[in-house]
């Protein structure tokens, strides 16, 4: 999603037995008790107790939050293995298991890996072989089978990745891979990046990590090489804000071209099927094991002359007319496995097409299909053996994100519908989009049986964390499988979420919520929080989420809403704002913070504003413009967009949305950019950003509260160490934790100093 969300249901079929766990081997019996129990038979998911008897949110509950991701179902539809995620507080780390929860019912038991291992993707083979994939916290990720009969689980050489492609009979596997030359292919690894922290020594004194190297095509090198524990760097990129720096990135280290490989069950080695000098992607593997669909390059094309294309263009200034226009930049393409022939084109389309799937008669292929990149995303599917391409979603305004076939007619596909996920049933040869499954509730991890009766998928809601779901394929009999997270809502009072409406500028409609204080009571007026979300291609929606819950814990109204420039509301609504930033996007905030401030249970004299990223920016920029807030938050912050040009890994952000590099656009880098309007600042501000943020480097903070301080704007700076960019989502526990405290408190001061006063009629 953009700048990676930056600047982030199953009753079966009558009759269906259930399966005995404690015949699968790798069970280690482990009590659930941590993680609550299953809810009786029609329990709902709310139903925890009443609020009288649960306390407020505080930010060391963060610690208690499990989270459950990546769901994998049987082929038999008797099972779900899923990953459960939680902290391990006095270690300041979290801990990332699988779980195997009964389909009809009873406490989900826990696979036994060791205590240095955390899993990430399980997945069942056709035949009904569980894989994970398990590795320690510093590398060396392996997969792992965990059989039958008592047995714990063991590394299979050359398994093949979570993403692969499995033949019906389960006999065989595909999927696309690079390998580079120092890669262990038996095991799949992967060498590291240079991530050798600055006080970490050899016995020799040196700190010398891959990028101290001098790089091919460096003029000069380390007069003492073991003397040297810098970093040398002759192209771009050379950073990543996931992976540190990213040494090498030109000349024959750089990464080779993705090839097909095979693996079939009882295999050492992978074998590669494809040796070509241009990359696949997304492939898929036929039922019968006969072909495999991939997509590559339109033209087939070696990654070195797209690469040599890209990097030509990206010198020139940007042109409208040039880099705006559609391109068939990849297609979809059809190679038996044994190669016999040459790879065959599809269909050629505009724009870019990804997620390719079977139909289970291998008649056509299902596939997400994003024609341009200001465009909606759309699901098609394209005939076998004539080429001919179907959009299935015609007129429907969301865009797919998770897809499966229900049968060789019939696929289920989830999409965001605004700030909410739904499952909708769809035809591949016409019918229309109907929706099965929906809610006030976001959904992920769609998987489902090889029977296509039940489908599996994790969901939240405001009120309630991640837990694991299933349901029938229609829609019907949905049911919770999993509660790691009861014994928390036993405890604490998580506030729900008032969804509206509203006019904007143009006449535009967006979505908002209200959230509530703890304890609420409509005969006062409380304070009121904006909170902006980051990308800006990302949204808030119907979800459960920490930073809400911190401060509606403490006393105060949280207001959030997705303004243009949001995803969930079709490619049109994404892109509105292009070239426009802190113009309509500004103004439908404001607009909501007006239907807010009109509520006789929001005091409008203690506003505050918050977020981070595009949000941090947004944040700075309303207070470069209005004076109605008594605080502000900005975190992962933007003040300067040609410093942040130049120290961020995200360039092609601003080259597309600001249409040009700083040189091409300067009056727009300089006339966005919060540091040039801080004389109209005086708003007491809190900035919180992360020493390792390579999206939005601490550069662009310590500008913002070195000119907040300098014209006497109350303003602290909170700086984290070993964190980047995803500190609020995944950084070290106590830090992320803390992280939520200084916002509390920093809000509480300004917004609570003194009692709420009384009003005399409730709130709506």
């Amino acid at each position: 999603m953009v700048i990676m969300s930056c600047l982030r249901r199953i009753a079966l079929s009558p009759g269906r037995a259930a399966v005995a766990l404690i015949a699968l081997a790798a069970l280690d019996g482990a009590s659930v008790a941590a993680y609550g129990q299953p809810p009786a038979r029609g329990t709902s998911a709310s139903d925890t107790g009443p609020e009288t008897a649960r306390r407020a949110f505080r930010p060391e509950d963060t610690y208690r939050v499990v989270t459950v991701s990546n769901p994998a179902m049987s082929p038999d539809g008797q099972r779900v293995a899923v990953v459960a995620t939680r902290v391990l507080e006095q270690q300041n780390r979290r801990r990332s298991e699988v779980w195997l929860a009964a389909t009809d019912g009873g406490a989900p038991t826990r696979v036994a890996f060791g205590d240095s291992l955390d899993v990430t993707a399980p997945r069942f083979s056709p035949n009904g072989q569980l894989y994970v994939n398990a590795g320690t916290r510093a590398g060396g990720t392996r997969t792992y089978a965990v059989p039958l009969g008592g047995v714990a689980p063991v590394p299979v050489p050359a398994a093949p990745p979570a993403n692969a492609s499995w033949s019906r009979d389960g006999k065989l596997a595909v999927w696309a891979d690079s390998v580079r030359p120092t890669t262990d292919t038996a095991r799949g690894e992967r060498p590291r990046p240079d991530s050798t922290p600055a006080n970490a020594r050899a016995e020799n004194g040196s700190a010398r990590g891959p990028a101290s190297r001098p790089p091919y095509g460096a003029t000069t090198q380390p007069l003492d090489a073991q003397r040297f524990d810098g970093r040398q760097f002759v192209a771009i990129p050379y950073k990543s804000n996931d992976r540190g720096f990213v040494p090498n990135a030109s000349g024959p280290e750089r990464a080779r071209p993705t090839q097909l490989y095979a693996w079939s069950p009882g295999d050492t080695v992978r074998r590669a099927l494809t040796a070509t000098a241009y990359s696949h992607r997304d492939a898929a593997l036929s039922p019968d094991g006969r072909f495999v669909a991939f997509v590559a390059d339109s033209a087939l094309r070696s990654d070195s002359l797209v690469r040599a294309e890209r990097d030509s263009l990206a010198t020139i200034p940007y042109d409208r007319a040039r880099d705006d226009v559609d391109r068939d930049e990849v297609d979809v393409y059809v190679v038996p496995v044994d190669g016999s022939a040459p790879p065959r084109k599809l269909a050629a389309l505009p724009g870019n097409e990804s997620q390719l799937a079977w139909s289970p008669d291998a008649a056509s292929i299902a596939f997400v299909w994003q024609p341009g990149r200001t465009k909606s995303a759309r699901l098609a599917t394209v005939d076998v053996a004539s080429g001919r391409v179907r959009d299935l979603l015609g007129t429907f305004a969301y865009e797919p994100e998770q897809f499966a076939w229900a049968s060789d007619r019939l696929l289920l596909v989830s999409a965001q519908v605004g700030g909410r996920t739904a499952l909708f049933r769809v035809g591949s040869g016409g019918g229309g989009v109907r929706e099965v499954l929906g809610g006030r509730r976001r959904t992920a991890g769609l998987a489902l049986d090889s029977a296509r009766h039940a489908v599996t998928f994790v969901a939240t809601a405001s009120t309630t964390p991640t837990e694991l779901y299933v349901a029938n394929t229609d829609g019907t009999g949905v049911r919770r499988l999993t509660s790691f997270n009861d014994a928390l809502r036993r405890d604490v009072a998580f506030s729900d979420a008032e969804r509206f409406t509203y006019a904007s500028v143009g006449g535009r409609q967006i979505e908002g919520w209200v959230m509530r204080p703890f304890g609420y009571d409509s005969t006062r007026r409380y304070p009121l929080v904006l909170y902006i979300h980051g990308g800006p291609h990302s949204n808030y929606g119907e979800n459960w989420f920490d930073e809400f819950q911190n401060l509606a814990g403490a006393g105060m109204m949280v207001l959030f809403t997705n303004p243009r420039g949001s995803t969930g509301y079709g490619g049109e609504f994404t892109y509105a704002t292009r070239g426009r930033w802190g113009a309509e996007d500004y103004q439908d905030l404001m607009t909501a913070v007006d239907v807010a401030a009109r509520r006789p249970d929001v005091d409008s004299t203690r506003m505050g504003v918050t977020g981070g990223s595009y949000g941090g920016f947004m944040t700075a920029w309303i207070t470069t413009k209005t004076a109605r807030f008594k605080a502000a938050e900005v975190d992962r912050m933007i003040s300067d967009w040609t410093y942040w040009y130049g120290a961020s890994d995200a360039q092609g952000l601003t080259e597309f949305e600001f249409y040009g590099k700083p040189w091409d656009n300067q009056a727009m880098y300089d006339s966005l950019s919060p540091v040039r309007h801080v004389v109209r600042v005086r708003t007491p501000t809190l900035l919180v950003q992360s020493e390792e943020d390579f999206r939005t480097p601490m550069g662009n903070a310590e500008m913002w509260f070195e000119a907040l301080r300098k014209r006497g704007v109350p303003a602290e700076f909170v700086r984290y160490p070993r964190s980047t960019h995803e500190l609020s989502r995944s950084g070290e526990p106590w830090l992320l934790a803390d992280r939520l405290g200084r916002i509390r408190q920093w809000f509480a001061h300004w917004l609570l100093a003194d009692a709420p006063a009384r009003t005399t009629a409730g709130a709506p």
